[in-house]
């Protein structure tokens, strides 16, 4: 059970940004490796995409009713290309060890901020459930 609607989205950011923290590690561990192309996942540029092309708009099928769009944003999945127009070495390898390094700090405080945020709400939870045996 989650502690609200909010919490499962929580949780569901939680993962991308463990994922992506995966993919900046590996970025950075392949530095040497000659022809190695710097990854991303694509979750961030999709939704943007889609938002440029007004597909998070609600679509309404009665008056008073909205559609449901939950089961869509479930679907939304992440991709792992390579990161295409950036800087290579003599070798090949394209991996700025600066931007990887900020891009795992960056990182690193979202995925702060979700923990805070997902206790916060458990938190509160927990306090209404504790409220309302009392009385």
């Amino acid at each position: 059970m989650d502690a609200s609607s909010v919490t499962q989205t929580l949780f569901n950011h939680l993962s991308y940004r463990a994922e992506r923290q995966k993919v900046i590690s590996s970025n950075i561990a392949n530095i040497n490796t000659p022809e190695y192309k710097t990854k991303e996942l694509s979750f961030e540029s999709q939704l943007q995409e889609k938002n440029r092309q007004k597909d998070l708009e609600l679509a309404v099928t009665k008056e008073n009713h909205i559609k449901d769009s939950s089961e869509d944003s479930k679907k939304s999945k992440t991709e792992l290309y390579e990161v295409k127009n950036l800087q290579e070495q003599n070798d090949g390898n394209n991996v700025n060890l600066d931007t990887q390094m900020g891009e795992m700090a960056k990182n690193n405080v979202i995925f702060s901020a979700i923990q805070a945020s997902i206790k916060k709400d458990v938190t509160f939870f927990t306090s209404v459930i504790d409220a309302s045996a009392k009385n």
